[in-house]
């Protein structure tokens, strides 16, 4: 038992070592500073939305002790997400885990995972486990999120921004106390990687709508084994005038695919509304009556 635990203790450290070089300090805010991530080795760096609460006079202090100028690139309130950029060379990107779009990799509950944090000058740590892995969901701000990463690690001050790091040195997410109060939450990888490419495109996430309440049903066997997928999206309900029901979409219609990409599942859908398709003429293929149709639907914008 002795050598689990010794073995167990100096993996962790080795861990936080690690993912530690990638970790960064952000002085985003008048009190106590938060953490990042480094991103790519051009100067891209992740963090909370929430911890940046000026966009002038950003600073960033590096793992060896140093401090560089920030300027913001864009942020996304919804997902909690702030992408900075500083001119600093050197740096080590995280190694990033589940940027495939899944909901974390190979992540799942009941892993053991570190949150790594930099307020100060060093690398901070704290141990926990993944307690769920979830799709989409509603955020305390009235946003919504396509997926989550929910963790028992202690949130200190600071710690938000920061890694959540797993086995093999690599990073499943962001660290944010910002989402849900109470509860400690991390963007996982696949989202980061979608709101980043949004953010160097447009400085910002723009999210489209087709104006349809739905919720995940499974297939008919005949039919599912017709249509290649074992579930779809029932329409529960349609937005007077909005773009589903400009299309002809109704209530009780199950969709089955938006712009040729599989809805297997609710996220599946929030995701492509984050993939930058809003005012795009998209097919959107569903079930009515047990026959397959296709419509085309004007992607909307909010």
């Amino acid at each position: 038992m002795s050598n689990l635990l010794e073995d167990l203790s100096a993996a962790t450290a080795a861990l936080a070592e690690s993912v530690g070089r990638s970790v960064v300090r952000v002085d985003g805010r008048r009190r106590m500073s938060a953490s990042g991530v480094v991103w790519s080795a051009d100067g891209l760096i992740v963090t909370a939305h929430h911890v940046v609460e000026r966009d002038e006079e950003l600073q960033v202090g590096l793992p060896d002790g140093s401090s560089a100028p920030a300027t913001l690139v864009g942020r996304d309130a919804t997902t909690d997400v702030a992408l900075l950029r500083t001119t600093s060379g050197g740096l080590t990107p995280a190694q990033w885990v589940g940027a495939e779009g899944s909901a974390a990799g190979d992540l799942r509950v009941g892993n053991l995972v570190l949150a790594l944090g930099r307020p100060g000058k060093s690398v901070q740590a704290t141990l926990g486990v993944v307690s769920a892995l979830g799709g989409a969901w509603r955020t305390a701000g009235g946003g919504e999120m396509d997926r989550y990463v929910q963790t028992d690690v202690v949130m200190y001050p600071g710690f938000s921004g920061g890694a959540l790091a797993v086995a093999g040195g690599r990073v499943a997410g962001i660290n944010s106390s910002g989402l849900m109060r109470g509860v400690s939450l991390a963007v996982p990888a696949g989202t980061l990687k979608r709101v980043v490419e949004s953010l160097l495109a447009h400085g910002n996430v723009p999210r489209g709508y087709v104006g349809v309440g739905v919720q995940p049903v499974r297939l008919a066997e005949a039919l599912a084994q017709s249509v290649g997928q074992e579930t779809g999206l029932m329409v529960m309900s349609v937005e007077t005038d909005g773009p589903a029901a400009q299309a002809g979409l109704a209530q009780g219609d199950v969709i089955l695919s938006v712009d040729d990409v599989a809805t297997r599942h609710l996220d599946d859908l929030q995701a492509l509304l984050m993939g930058g398709r809003a005012g795009k003429r998209v097919p959107v293929r569903f079930v009515r009556g047990g026959a397959v149709q296709t419509s085309t639907v004007v992607i909307g914008s909010k």
